[in-house]
């Protein structure tokens, strides 16, 4: 005997509904019809880069990407046209004896004091950030890019000057 309360064959609990075979998409997936927050009908807007999408995007500078029609940041679409670019260097590079030269200078230091050339060996560190900005169409986007590297910061400069050739 059975009823609607024991398991089918294979499995523990009720069977789950197979997905339609008629063209229709699987559970949980919006269907031509639409569903879960997706309205009916086509997607709008039509494809990526038609009527409306997003252009192909010439260059990126933290979360600014300049297209050929806008300056897109997430606060929203800012017209090219008298877009202005701000750039500040907040980076700042330190110079110091490495733990290990030391150790070499009290190491060598018995040997005619040669050990004490160890402690001219120097270690380069650059650290911080370079803030970019752009101010178009009365509004106003800042973005903060951190640095390791002081070619980083040359090649987030020449990124800005390509975007203020671009919005010119």
């Amino acid at each position: 005997m059975k009823d609607d309360s024991t398991p089918g064959q294979g499995g523990f609990g009720p069977a789950e509904p197979m997905p339609p075979q008629n063209g229709g998409a699987a559970y949980g997936y919006p269907g031509p019809q639409g569903g879960y927050g997706y309205p009916p009908g086509p997607a709008p807007g039509g494809a990526y880069g038609q009527d409306g999408g997003y252009a192909q995007p010439l260059v990126s500078i933290g979360d600014i990407t300049v297209t050929a029609d806008g300056i897109v940041t997430p606060a929203g679409k800012l017209p090219l046209s008298g877009a202005t670019w701000t750039v500040t260097d907040m980076t700042r590079t330190e110079e110091k004896i490495p733990t290990h030269a030391i150790v070499l200078a009290v190491v060598f230091f018995v040997f005619c004091f040669l050990g004490l050339l160890f402690l001219l060996m120097k270690e380069r560190t650059t650290a911080g950030h370079v803030q970019v900005a752009v101010n178009s169409g009365g509004r106003f986007h800042s973005t903060m890019i951190p640095v390791h590297d002081p070619l980083a910061v040359h090649h987030i400069m020449q990124q800005v000057n390509y975007a203020r050739t671009v919005c010119a």
